[in-house]
């Protein structure tokens, strides 16, 4: 058995899972220490069916910690940005677009030193180590913990940052944390560089919190190995997540889509995930998120994560609703909701109140809201459903009709049929499926980069672009015969000489519950 968990600002779900069948599923409020939270919810699944610690075979979390530290610009480690490129990229510096309140929460350094490469793989200018330990120095002085290494197509070629790392290391010692850019983001050097410094500046959180939600499971007699969700679905181990925590930001809505995949049998449809705060919609296809093509922004900054393409709304299961206009959100009571909704005595009309008031769940005491006028009840399920009808209609990318599922505690919103798209599905579970979600989730490796392609040598590069994801996803814990390729691409770049061509492959497979990653 195994379980899996979800952390996310209004509930933490949990759910106690036998291969692919769910045994229990639980959802508790987040708590604002959110490790006690999942103390809870272990406690709550133990409840609804006993099972030992030894039972348990791995625990998997996706949780909201480092993206919160992000938005909230708090517990941000103080960070230095290191770019190899002079006298290239002189006129746009490291931190350039980055909002001046989370610059000052990381005291942000910028540094620009010589190195790099052009797509193809010739040195921009050679690496000198003089300037680099003058640069280390600096940072030293002025109490830098951790360091953000980019270098221009370091995808590409990474030798320069790896030995970068190397000389840095040497000056401020081993406490120093240092990312790199290639292990971290894509092609693009200002949101590949974003992504490594954000990263650099979680790094101390990341070993604070993976301590804690270890010492939360440990603490219920489970020895099992423990898993974060990542971005795309795919799980990180505790070590992996120490050095990448960026990694973690988009796994609330991957694992509800993952969760509803499976709960509901259909591999390619609209997902509505609504929570208590937002309802988040994205597209399956072939039995994962569609990522986005756009450059993502996270608080502010911008960044080319794998990231789904999700679009969120302000509309959920404790959004506070205006008695005068009937409108939904986007101010939420968050976890709050026990406690200010009316159906629990509080004083606060929210999204929830309209769903009991209507009949539609049976939350609280009905008789809190027995006064509501049901004619304004049924205008603000129309707009809700409305305004989400409207949501997947944006999201599709063709008319053909497609099927919607609904998942998540918040769907108890929308009608069983819905405006454009007809009938809503609902699966079993469906209150829980991100928690579902996060413990079915598979291991993955992703390859991209440009390629110079030889005439004659394309078959020979595609195979041996596939067999290094191939290799990745074991190394990251896959069992080597369930990996397959799920992703394919490849993009021609006209504009640079040399036959380049961006190559990306992603391969997915089974976590190898025999072998410790």
């Amino acid at each position: 058995m195994h379980i899996g968990i979800d952390v996310g600002g209004t509930n933490t779900d949990a759910v106690l899972m036998d291969g692919k069948q769910t045994l229990a599923g639980t959802k508790n409020s987040t708590s604002p220490d959110v490790t006690t939270g999942i103390v809870q919810a272990i406690e709550s699944l133990r409840e609804a069916q006993h099972f030992d610690g030894a039972d348990i075979s791995a625990v998997m979390i996706g949780t909201t910690h480092f993206i919160n530290a992000l938005v909230e610009a708090k517990r941000l480690a103080p960070t230095a940005a290191l770019r190899l490129g002079l006298p290239a990229t002189r006129a746009l510096p490291p931190l350039v677009d980055w909002p001046e309140p989370l610059k000052q929460a990381i005291g942000a350094r910028g540094y620009l030193a010589h190195g790099g490469y052009e797509f193809d793989g010739r040195p921009i200018s050679p690496l000198d180590p003089e300037e680099l330990t003058r640069l280390a120095v600096d940072m030293a002085e002025n109490g830098v913990r951790s360091v953000a290494i980019s270098s221009v197509f370091s995808p590409v070629n990474h030798d320069l940052e790896t030995r970068a790392a190397a000389i840095i290391a040497e000056t401020l010692g081993d406490d120093v944390a240092i990312s790199l850019s290639h292990e971290i983001g894509r092609i693009g050097l200002l949101e590949r560089e974003n992504a490594t410094i954000i990263n650099a500046a979680l790094r101390e959180l990341a070993s604070e919190i993976v301590d804690g939600l270890t010492a939360a499971v440990r603490a219920q007699g489970i020895d099992a190995p423990i898993f974060l969700s990542q971005n795309d679905g795919t799980l990180m181990d505790e070590d992996y997540v120490r050095l990448y925590p960026v990694a973690t930001f988009a796994s609330g809505p991957t694992n509800s889509m993952r969760g509803a995949a499976l709960t509901s049998g259909l591999d390619t449809c609209a997902v509505v995930d609504i929570g208590g705060t937002t309802a988040d919609i994205g597209l399956l296809v072939n039995g994962f998120p569609r990522e986005t093509a756009n450059e993502v922004k996270v608080a502010g900054v911008r960044t080319n994560f794998r990231m789904p393409d999700v679009l969120s709304i302000g509309i959920g299961g404790g959004s506070i609703v205006d008695l005068e206009t009937g409108e939904v959100g986007p101010e939420s009571v968050g976890y709050r909701l026990s406690t200010e909704a009316l159906v629990f005595g509080g004083s606060t009309l929210t999204a929830t109140d309209i769903a009991v008031a209507a009949g539609r769940a049976q939350i609280g005491d009905p008789a809190l809201v027995a006064h509501l006028d049901p004619a304004f009840v049924a205008r603000v399920l129309d707009r809700i459903a409305e305004r989400v009808a409207e949501a997947v209609d944006r999201m599709r990318t063709s008319p053909d009709p497609i099927p919607v599922v609904a998942v998540g505690g918040g769907s108890i919103l929308l009608p069983d049929e819905l405006p454009l798209f007809g009938t809503v599905h609902r699966p079993e579970n469906y209150a829980v499926a991100n928690a579902i979600g996060a413990s079915i989730a598979q291991v993955g490796g992703e390859i991209d980069k440009v390629y110079a392609i030889e005439p004659g040598r394309r078959e020979q590069a595609i195979a041996e672009v596939r067999a290094e994801a191939v290799d990745k996803a074991i190394a990251a814990g896959a069992s080597p015969q369930s990996v397959a390729i799920v992703d394919f691409d490849e993009v021609p770049i006209p504009y640079l000489p040399g036959n380049a061509t961006r190559i990306r492959v992603k391969a997915v497979g089974d976590l190898d519950m025999g072998v410790q990653v």
